[in-house]
């Protein structure tokens, strides 16, 4: 018998790529906050509740009924035709009116779509460039595909032009292949922020100039409070960037389906690499979604969504204002489902959680949206899921644990609690250091 007996006797088999995965930190809350007394400001989970759900339920079981020989069956590698024609109509609420259905690959979610993008361009040791933060489902098919993350700094502006063509003169200096920049521009995913249109014109300037691939992810781009759909990347130049859409902010998360716009020879290896992974996306949940677009008035229901979300935007801003001690920082989303906050200085949200899950309230520390485990004293606050009364509760709790901890070092002495300056309690977003690393392996569906 083995000395030291492994706990996993095929542990010796598995691919290198696997070493260091991890459950992310979105994931591993959720035994945490499906506890009734716990206040969830944790995941993107979208309020489906609104949702005709009676309607919904009665089209899909006449699609089974009616439809059940096509709905029921395996269907195409690129995603039912009618469906990538209604894809095409979504898209051009936000200015993309030259995108065909044959451009169109349908996917198992948004999260599909972008893995896919990255095994098709991405070997081991490539660069992505990424926002810092970024979306940790990102971090996590980026790594899956052994690529490294260099994360480019951010302001209340969105992605900062100076701080990429940096990044991108960096990596030529150092002979790196950088591949694409993975960019979310409207409402991100964490920071909450959207890339102004100035920097947007700077940022395809800077594409031309370098030759730079461009994935433009977008689940939230429809969901804005304050105005309509901004124009999107994709818009500006249809050979640079890819674009990735997805139904589950806009419908249902649970009928996993999204999209990839790409040119048509990178259609064909995404439709190649999509069908050694899933054969073919679930024709069900196709139908579906095709059916809801041709039958319900699925821009007003977008509309009512945007409505209860800036609601709960709203009552997470005042709650903040009014409670939040000094020093906390806080970004003010114009939509989307996202507050990125900055604790006073020494304050550590990774290490504060378990204190702020004792006062039945949960968030998700900054440290799963970056590349190297940076950002801990940063969390993001998602407001989509509770009920306002709920949110100013649970930020009332979350003020409670911050102020335990200033207590805490102000008692120890390990922070100068004199040197805390109001900051206007306003927008604002990290000054993040540009970094060079592995991305993690934290994985989570769809912009959650």
């Amino acid at each position: 018998m083995p000395r030291h007996p492994r706990l996993d006797p095929l542990a010796d088999r598995y691919a290198a790529r696997t070493h260091g995965m991890k459950t992310s930190e979105i994931r591993a809350l959720f035994s945490v906050v499906s506890r009734p007394e716990v206040i969830s400001l944790a995941g993107g989970m979208p309020a489906v509740t609104a949702l005709p759900l009676d309607v919904v339920g009665s089209m899909i079981g006449d699609l089974v009924s009616g439809l059940g020989a096509q709905t029921l069956q395996y269907g195409s590698g690129q995603g039912y035709p009618q469906l990538r024609e209604r894809i095409c109509d979504v898209m051009a609420l936000e200015g993309i009116t030259d995108a065909s259905a044959s451009e169109v690959v349908v996917t198992v979610g948004s999260q599909q779509g972008l893995d896919l993008v990255t095994r098709v361009f991405c070997d081991p040791g490539d660069v992505i460039l990424a926002e810092g933060p970024s979306y940790v489902g990102a971090l996590g098919v980026f790594q899956a595909s052994e690529a490294r993350v260099r994360h480019v700094p951010m302001d209340d502006d969105g992605l900062i032009p100076e701080a990429l063509e940096e990044a991108l003169l960096d990596c030529r200096a150092n002979g790196d292949r950088v591949k694409f920049l993975y960019t979310v521009p409207n409402f991100h995913n964490p920071a909450g922020v959207t890339l102004s249109e100035e920097r947007r014109v700077a940022l395809m300037d800077i594409a031309e100039r370098y030759d730079l691939l461009i994935v433009e992810d977008n689940p939230y781009g429809l969901l804005g409070f304050e105005k309509g759909p901004m124009r999107a990347l994709r818009a500006r130049d249809s050979q640079r960037v890819i674009y990735l859409g997805s139904f589950s902010k806009t419908f249902s998360p649970g009928l996993r389906v999204g999209w990839v716009l790409a040119p048509l020879a990178v259609r064909e290896k995404l439709v190649l690499a999509s069908e050694a992974q899933v054969l073919c996306p679930p024709s069900l949940t196709q139908y579906a979604v095709a059916r809801y677009l041709d039958t319900q008035p699925w821009r007003e229901q977008i509309k009512l969504f945007a409505e209860l979300y800036r609601d709960r935007r709203d009552a997470t801003l005042e709650s903040l204002d009014a409670l939040m001690p000094e020093g906390t920082t806080w970004t003010r989303p114009e939509g989307g489902f996202y507050v990125w906050l900055k604790l006073p200085h020494g304050l550590d949200a990774k290490l504060m959680q378990p204190r702020a899950v004792n006062a039945h309230v949960a968030y998700v520390p900054g440290i799963g949206f970056y590349a190297d485990g940076a950002g801990r004293e940063y969390m993001r606050l998602s407001y989509c899921y509770p009920e306002p009364d709920q949110i100013r509760e649970g930020v009332r709790r979350l003020a409670r644990v911050i102020e335990a901890e200033l207590d805490l070092h102000s008692t120890f002495d390990t922070v100068d609690t004199g040197s805390f300056r109001a900051v206007g309690r306003g927008p604002r977003v990290p000054d993040v250091e540009t970094i060079v690393a592995p991305a993690t392996s934290e994985r989570y569906e769809d912009g959650a």
